[in-house]
């Protein structure tokens, strides 16, 4: 999204490699590496007895474009990269077990930067891409052989026993070093070429998927995965077969799940049960006495593929996908479901008269999360030849078929929401529009979480005990004004008219967010929200910041509560907040209480209002709270360039500050007292969300003019890059003449939501 972008084409930052050989050039940057912005995997909350509920899959296709050089605007993704966002964010909540597959038709697909923070914000896994399609059968050898030598060599003597193809380790350790250096969590292996080596070459392969799992493990982390596509049979022959069975067994028992084709048919799903559910448990590892090497095997490691497009898929793909996914049954059978084609909601309407963003996310909703009321009309499945008719049900949300599962908890990983879903019209910093374009821009590292809990709609609920009809809600996604980012959640309330003594005061609960908090532990909230259309003469509005658990009991012990009244009309609630229950943690909603007071009950009111920021940390003692955060200094390195152009890369550091000892009460050396307050070892340092950049020129060899007069030119995020902006004279919104000299601002966005002020960021002077 940043209007000047980068330029790194460097092997390190390349988002795929065409080959294992273009693999080989590649070397991991250890601890110096550039990639220090990406959010690390913090896993979210296991559901209760996950045995039996199936997980969800989703595959986004990644046509990698060259960012366009706008004058007013950075196009990073297409359209297809825009799914993440969804997925990735208020139906993450819904959807238990949740990963998702970048993928393209290249040898080797890094997922983008963008994608795997926003993926990781959420807790939910991603993964690259290792395909070999047609042409693609000597690198299909070469990975397992390994890297060729450049000089004479060869065995010392012939072996006196017959060997079979050789197994090296080399590329499985290659792509975990890939796969952590940038950030991501493991490849889904599409093998859709023939394997001419027969049996002798499917089993090396086998092997070698158990070397590149044990590397990824060992490297990535625990949740390091390998999911073996159904393509390539025991044979070495190309025949997709649209369940488990013995011809792709081997393949699924080495990796760490299975990915079905698509093309199959209503009984297929219980018949891969049933072969599953045959399989012996030491051989699943299952077993007491099962090897300790084996990756233990569930059916929910079975992914049945669903099209969202279609193509020879059951129930006809698009809003009947439902049909589909009632034979995978993930809450009954068990079974995962793998998505293919999400793009369909944008790319079956794009070129249709009317069609806009407000569209697209009306019908986005509809396939997730539901319609806001009524019914869904959905066109009759089509049936192969031959195929006996498959009655189904009503129409019904993708998320509906999970169990919904909350964001990581707020004390591991701070939740920060400005409702953003990666896309925009303009960009606002504390309320004020600092940017605007007519195209609008896409920056899926700045995609939040959307609110779990409002869509369709709202389901609200009276505060005190009444038989009054509720208001009626509806929740939209606002781009026309927000607090920090690009948009706000807009929720709107009907209060019907009532004659009720009553109905004077009325008082309703707002869930926006579920959440796992930990017990015993003390968490921070706030919320940042704006009343529309200003204050009403017909009535008079309260609101509050607060949690309730999803099951109703052991409710939060809130510590304090404070209001902030900000600028243009928004407004900061903040409460403090523990569970003191013996249960280890509770899942709970956050969200808004709204009290409408007014003379004449008997008149509806309509209310709405706009959240622009919703924010949940740990908060720690006063002790370890007394730092200041700051962008401790600003530096420009100028790119190597024919061009008299201005080009070149910001980076900056940042720091924290500590009150002055005043007083040190130590008065022997066996007082049992520290000189002064420490902090602790982890996680009390200051983190962020992204940093917007602004610059300035000067209005003369010596002068610049006031901070304010600054103009927005972008953020950080852009390859992973935390604390780096690279420049482009050519995109710059004012004209730099030579000699000329301008001024960089950076300014910090932190994980709890604090834009910092001006003076505690830095800037840089660059010349021309």
């Amino acid at each position: 999204m940043p209007i000047c972008g980068n330029t790194d084409n460097s092997n390190n930052h390349v988002p795929y490699f065409k080959s294992l050989k273009e693999l080989d050039d590649w070397k991991p940057e250890g601890s110096g590496s550039g990639f220090n912005g990406i959010l690390k995997y913090t896993p979210r909350q296991p559901i209760a007895n996950p045995a039996g509920k199936g997980k969800l899959l989703v595959l986004f296709v990644y046509l990698h474009i060259r960012r366009l050089r706008l004058p007013a605007l950075k196009v990073c993704h297409d359209y297809k990269m825009r799914y993440l966002r969804i997925v990735g964010a208020e139906y993450s909540g819904r959807c238990h077990g949740l990963t998702s597959v970048s993928f393209s038709h290249h040898r080797i697909t890094v997922p983008p930067t963008g994608w795997i923070s926003a993926a990781h914000r959420q807790g939910v896994k991603i993964l690259g891409t290792l395909i070999f399609e047609g042409g693609g059968e000597e690198d299909c050898l070469r990975l397992l052989v390994g890297k060729m030598p450049s000089s004479r060599t060869g065995q010392v003597d012939t072996p006196t026993s017959s060997h079979t193809l050789p197994v090296s380790p080399h590329y499985a350790t290659v792509l975990a070093d890939l796969a952590k250096e940038r950030g991501f969590d493991g490849y889904l292996l599409n093998f859709e070429c023939p394997l001419k080596g027969g049996v002798e070459q499917t089993r090396a392969l086998a092997a070698w998927i158990t070397l590149l799992q044990s590397e990824l493990l060992r490297k990535v982390g625990p949740h390091g995965t390998t999911l073996w596509y159904d393509s390539v049979v025991f044979t070495g022959q190309l025949a997709w077969q649209n369940r488990l069975n013995s011809l792709n067994l081997p393949f699924f028992l080495s990796s760490s799940g299975l990915f079905s084709n698509y093309a199959w048919g209503r009984d297929y799903p219980s018949l891969t049960a049933q072969y599953f559910l045959s399989l012996d448990p030491s051989l699943i590892g299952q077993a007491p006495e099962s090897q300790p090497y084996l990756y233990p095997k569930t059916l929910q490691d079975i992914y049945m593929g669903v099209d969202v497009w279609g193509r020879g898929s059951h129930g006809g793909g698009g809003l009947g996908c439902y049909r589909a996914i009632s034979h995978i049954a993930p809450e009954s059978l068990g079974l995962s479901v793998a998505l293919f084609g999400q793009a369909w909601t944008w790319e079956t309407e794009q070129d249709k008269p009317g069609w806009t963003w407000d569209k697209w996310w009306e019908y986005e909703r509809t396939l997730w999360a539901g319609p806001i009321s009524g019914t869904v009309d959905v066109p009759e499945a089509p049936r192969r030849e031959g195929e006996p008719e498959c009655p189904h049900g009503p129409f019904l949300p993708l998320s509906s078929f999970f169990p919904r599962l909350s964001p990581p908890d707020p004390f591991n990983l701070p939740f920060h929401s400005t409702f953003c879903p990666g896309v925009g019209q303009s960009w606002l910093v504390e309320g004020i529009r600092v940017f605007e374009s007519r195209n609008g821009w896409t920056d899926v590292d700045k995609q939040c979480s959307v609110g779990d809990m409002v869509w369709p709609r709202p389901i609200l609920s009276w505060e005190d005990e009444r038989e009054d009809v509720l208001p009626e809600a509806l929740s939209a996604l606002c781009m026309d004004d927000a607090w920090n980012g690009g948009s706000s959640l807009s929720l709107s309330l009907s209060f019907p008219a009532s004659e009720e003594e009553t109905a004077a005061y009325r008082s309703v609960w707002i869930p926006i967010q579920s959440l796992t908090v930990t017990h015993q532990r003390l968490y921070e909230a706030q919320i940042i929200y704006k009343l529309q259309g200003g204050e009403s003469h017909e009535f008079d509005a309260e609101f509050a910041l607060a949690l309730k658990t999803v099951s109703g009991d052991n409710e939060p012990d809130v510590r304090s509560t404070s209001s902030t009244e900000l600028h243009g009309g928004w407004s900061k609630l903040k409460i403090e907040f523990t569970f003191t229950g013996t249960d280890t943690f509770s899942i709970v909603a956050i969200g808004l209480i709204v009290a409408v007071v007014t003379e004449n009950p008997d008149r509806p009111l309509n209310l709405s209002l706009l959240i622009g920021q919703l924010n949940v940390h740990p908060r720690p003692p006063d002790t370890h709270r007394e730092h200041d955060t700051l962008v401790l200094w600003a530096d420009f390195a100028t790119h190597v360039s024919p061009s008299p152009l201005l080009s070149g890369s910001l980076t900056w550091e940042v720091a924290t500050t500590f009150p002055r000892v005043s007083t040190i009460n130590i008065k022997s050396p066996e007082d049992p007292i520290a000189a002064w307050n420490l902090q602790p070892t982890i996680s009390w340092f200051p983190s962020f969300v992204y940093f917007n950049v602004y610059a300035q020129p000067y209005t003369d060899e010596w002068n610049v003019g006031p901070v304010a007069d600054a103009v927005w030119i972008g953020t950080s995020g852009i390859n992973g890059e935390g604390k780096s902006f690279n420049v482009l004279q050519e995109n710059l919104p004012f004209t730099l003449t030579p000699s000329k000299k301008v001024r960089f601002y950076i300014q910090g966005l932190t994980d709890q939501g604090d834009v910092l002020p001006w003076n505690r960021c830095a800037f840089v002077d660059v010349s021309l």
